[in-house]
């Protein structure tokens, strides 16, 4: 794929979502932090289900803290993984309040060394928190990059590393959350709408489907 076929396929994205955000339910950075080292393997909306009554009691490192292991699991035991999450939450929250005086760290090395919290999360925190231009892959974002020939890889650091490359830096600050949104509604993994999608034209997936 060529880069003014890239551009024309971002600037759509951009003309049809201009301000995209993420579907997870947050209201400062710790919160958003949460809600994304609860995700994983886990969908936005049982995420966030879990979350509005969790955060109305604890949305702060100290009072989600003071719930303990147990207390947070009573909140999050509707989704996936949860005993290990709760454990990492924990973990997570004492070290904001012993290392960071209870702030999220807007510092990839320090995101990185909380428990729960990799190269992804850290990205989806540094960019929708703090406005950095980083680009967290996540199965969508890997789907729609090699699927349309956008940004190919062979695994999710290489995509990142391709996308990092590609995408100018106008579009860079969204374009993760266009390309997640888009793999979620849209470029789905088992059958593509690919009828309904406003870059077909654009798009080099060989195996396109025809009708929606």
């Amino acid at each position: 794929m060529n880069q003014q076929k890239r551009i024309e396929i971002l600037t759509r994205l951009r003309d049809n979502n201009p301000n995209p955000t993420t579907e997870l339910n947050f209201s400062n950075p710790f919160e958003l932090l949460i809600a994304v080292l609860l995700s994983a393997q886990s969908t936005d909306v049982g995420v966030n289900k879990a979350t509005g009554p969790l955060f109305a009691v604890a949305n702060n490192p100290a009072d989600m803290l003071a719930l303990g292991v147990d207390g947070v699991k009573d909140y999050i035991k509707t989704i996936g993984l949860f005993n290990t999450k709760a454990e990492n939450v924990i973990k997570t929250c004492r070290i904001l309040v012993e290392q960071h005086n209870s702030v999220v760290p807007e510092s990839r090395e320090a995101l990185e060394a909380l428990p729960g919290v990799g190269r992804k999360t850290a990205n989806v925190v540094l960019n929708t928190a703090f406005g950095w231009p980083t680009i967290a892959v996540d199965t969508h974002i890997f789907r729609v990059s090699n699927r349309t020939k956008f940004a190919p890889g062979k695994n999710v650091d290489q995509v990142e590393q391709r996308l990092l490359k590609v995408v100018p830096a106008e579009f860079k600050l969204d374009v993760h959350h266009w390309f997640i949104l888009h793999g979620r509604y849209t470029c789905i993994a088992r059958k593509p709408r690919c009828g309904s999608c406003i870059i077909e034209d654009l798009c080099e997936y060989k195996d396109k489907v025809e009708i929606e």
